[in-house]
């Protein structure tokens, strides 16, 4: 299997809790927290280490949470990569509300990195000589979008493949030929886009012009409770949803990157590797609080659909 490694600029110490509920002003008795390390390429690290993956963990790392961070990292088996940092690794919060069954999520926004940080970064994920390479999850305050180019530039250099799950100034960033696969929702594409998109067709369609336009060879696009659909030279798939109960979802998306690249490390087809993404995005429902994905849960998701040859190729 070919081997992995992730980027994360901006990780972050996920703690979540419960409390009966949520309202202001009024201290609020929370249940024990859980802690755990994430932020998007650590969540897919964690998950792809779950399911079988050979993968390295990249992240900036420090003060006395960065210091936490590796530790609960280090403890769950995954190799880590840490790149020291002058500033200190960021926090945040999930709290589930009792009483409504909603969730609240606080995200604080991490420290800047100095440009030789983000050197020693980039240089890390390269010296793991990956066959894939997974940027995922937010930029820290002062980040050029345009960071993920270099990181392109690297990969190619190694002949690894770049997958990219982020949003905002950095998504836009990747047009002009940046990645191998990008990963936005539907909500992002229509941003990129400039336009609603009311169906298949139009999602399709703007799917396409993401791919001419240069963002990726491989467009899917998350559609939520929807499923996803998935562009390439010759493919274009459409795959639902996989029901199951609601729970977190806390790392859905990072879950579904994390299955869609580990299949695609196994040499499984894009069709194969989209369905094993989104069956990993669904066990990550199932699971409480910021926990991710089970393995057997995955599995399980994966060949139920399988067997029930949910999808639709339009190629």
């Amino acid at each position: 299997m070919a081997r992995i490694a992730t980027l994360t600029l901006n990780p972050a110490l996920d703690q979540s809790t419960r409390t009966d509920k949520v309202r202001p002003t009024h201290k609020l008795r929370c249940a024990e927290p859980r802690i755990e390390p994430g932020g998007g390429g650590i969540n897919v690290a964690r998950v792809i280490h779950a399911l079988g993956g050979e993968v390295t963990a990249v992240f900036p790392c420090g003060g006395p949470t960065g210091t936490t961070f590796e530790k609960l990292l280090r403890d769950t088996g995954v190799p880590i990569a840490p790149v020291p940092i002058a500033g200190t690794t960021r926090a945040s919060l999930t709290v589930d509300e009792n009483e409504t069954g909603e969730q609240y999520r606080f995200v604080l926004p991490g420290p800047m990195l100095a440009e030789a940080e983000l050197e020693q970064l980039l240089q890390a994920v390269i010296a793991d000589s990956p066959r894939y390479v997974v940027a995922s999850g937010s930029l820290p305050p002062g980040c050029d979008p345009a960071i993920f180019h270099r990181l392109c530039g690297l990969s190619g250099k190694i002949g690894a493949r770049l997958v990219v799950d982020t949003s905002g100034p950095a998504l836009a960033a990747l047009e002009r030929g940046c990645a191998w696969l990008v990963k936005p929702s539907l909500r992002e594409v229509e941003e990129l886009v400039g336009r609603e998109l009311a169906g298949d067709a139009e999602q399709f369609a703007a799917a396409r012009e993401l791919r001419g336009r240069g963002f990726a060879d491989v467009v899917v696009v998350s559609l939520a409770e929807r499923g996803a659909l998935l562009v390439a030279e010759g493919t274009e798939l459409r795959l639902p949803a996989i029901e199951v109960p609601a729970g977190s979802a806390v790392g859905a998306g990072d879950s579904m990157v994390a299955g869609l690249t580990l299949a695609l490390a196994a040499n499984k087809t894009l069709g194969d590797a989209l369905l094993y993404g989104i069956a990993a995005g669904a066990a990550a429902l199932l699971t409480p609080g910021a926990e991710l994905t089970r393995r057997e849960d995955v599995e399980r998701l994966y060949s139920a659909a399988l067997a029930r040859g949910s999808m639709q190729n339009r190629s």
